[in-house]
């Protein structure tokens, strides 16, 4: 279990490390969208590459930051139900879910996009859109996406196992949408309270 835990922590900081670095993709595309509608309002001009440049990076963005949502377990579930069960049962159904229904899809797409992408980059595919980009970059980026995905997803199932069995403690112990309110309103009433004191006179 050691050489598999070795393995989970390396996939984990691969991926925490793209996350980190790949949220900067955001404000690019934001910036790229502000010129581009100056450019736009200002000198009556604009290319179909600026507006499929920031589809691009927003694409980029969602697919390669989804392995390390996945890591920080921020992915949406439906909390009113999972939340009924021990999280020993709720361990169960992530292991579960990540055996049957995560790694079967993403091993899908990956065997998929391997020649849907091998064929676009011969190919030199070009967008149908004047002025428009290169095409295969942004196949790449889903099948980067979703062979990232396949490795969290590895990670995750190893470190399921390896809590249910007591060998690690729980990374990301669950906590309810109410809990967190709760918490969220203590931490406010405690700041509060502080900066009521400071200003006391």
């Amino acid at each position: 279990m050691a050489g598999l835990l070795a393995l989970s922590r390396t996939i984990d900081r691969v991926n925490e490390f793209i996350g980190r670095w790949i949220s900067w993709l955001i404000l690019l595309a934001i910036l790229v969208s502000a010129a581009n509608a100056i450019i736009r309002k200002v000198f009556d001009t604009s290319s179909n590459a600026w507006l499929e440049l920031q589809w691009y990076l927003f694409g980029a963005a969602f697919m390669l930051a989804a392995a390390y949502t996945l890591k920080q377990n921020d992915h949406i579930r439906i909390d009113i139900v999972y939340g009924m069960w021990s999280r020993r049962v709720q361990h169960w159904i992530d292991l579960l879910g990540h055996l049957f229904f995560l790694m079967p899809f993403v091993t899908l797409m990956v065997i998929y996009f391997v020649p849907y992408v091998s064929l676009s980059f011969r190919n030199g595919e070009m967008s149908n859109n004047s002025g428009g980009l290169i095409i295969w970059p942004a196949k790449a980026i889903l099948l980067v996406g979703f062979f990232l995905l396949a490795l969290q997803g590895i990670s995750e199932i190893i470190k399921k196992i390896a809590i249910m069995r007591g060998d690690m403690d729980d990374p990301t112990p669950f906590i309810s949408a109410h809990e967190q309110a709760e918490l969220e309103a203590k931490a406010l009433a405690e700041e509060a309270k502080a900066l009521a004191q400071e200003t006391r006179p």
